[in-house]
């Protein structure tokens, strides 16, 4: 998702420079390859350091510890955006981490609805945003009286050829439950369930289009819906 971000940045014209953090050198040198990043850093604060925009492409659950190592090279003018699938515990992360230190408002969660079941930076894409939703969940008081950075985000998003919808945390975790998190949570169990069985691998070549159709998703990084899971688990 961050590199398919990149990508679209650099298309559009919107850039000049994008650099890049991740805990995989390997990775970093492929986005580096790839032209997916102009230069590479050796830690997140040193990608944040004078940047203008900032997205975390990280599971839900390093979203705090992310922010926490960023936080020295914000500045109310940076606008720090999220990519996760849930939004109620990011919003409590972002009050109790930015919030004593009024960056609050810097931070506009958002979650791009195109994800695929593959990942990793060889899988960017730079029309990955084109013509897909993605939701802002700006905090009740931004809803009100919409920010400055809600207000970039929104004309950032719709640059890339994304349909902007915003709605509350609370609106989002329940509507995603429903229509995402759910049926990812019934894929992988269909899958386990089969492949667990002793004669389960002999069945796996007999499934057709509907079965690949149900269990495509299956295939998703199991690390990151891990944590999507745990944190909507009330929702799901």
């Amino acid at each position: 998702m961050g590199g398919s971000f990149a990508l679209a940045l650099k298309r559009a014209g919107l850039v000049t420079k994008i650099v890049g953090f991740d805990a995989s050198a390997a990775s970093l040198d492929l986005a580096l390859s790839m032209g997916v990043i102009d230069g590479i850093v050796t830690s997140a604060a040193a990608a944040a350091q004078g940047s203008d925009v900032i997205l975390l492409a990280v599971p839900v659950s390093a979203t705090e510890m992310t922010l926490l190592a960023i936080l020295p090279a914000l500045s109310p003018e940076t606008l720090v955006m999220d990519v996760g699938s849930t939004k109620q515990d990011v919003s409590k992360v972002v009050s109790r981490v930015l919030g004593q230190y009024n960056l609050a408002e810097c931070f506009v969660p958002a979650h791009p609805i195109c994800g695929r079941e593959v990942s990793g930076v060889q899988s960017s894409l730079a029309d990955l945003f084109e013509g897909k939703k993605v939701i802002l969940t700006p905090s009740p008081q931004e809803h009100a009286s919409p920010t400055a950075q809600l207000a970039r985000a929104h004309e950032l998003w719709q640059s890339i050829g994304c349909e902007v919808v915003t709605m509350s945390p609370q609106k989002h975790d329940a509507t995603f439950a429903a229509v995402s998190h759910l049926p990812h949570f019934v894929a992988f169990a269909t899958m386990l369930s089969l492949t667990e069985q002793p004669q389960g691998q002999n069945y796996l070549p007999f499934g057709g289009t509907g079965f690949r159709d149900f269990t495509r998703i299956a295939a998703s990084d199991p690390v990151m819906w891990r944590d999507v899971l745990f944190s909507n688990k009330q929702e799901v």
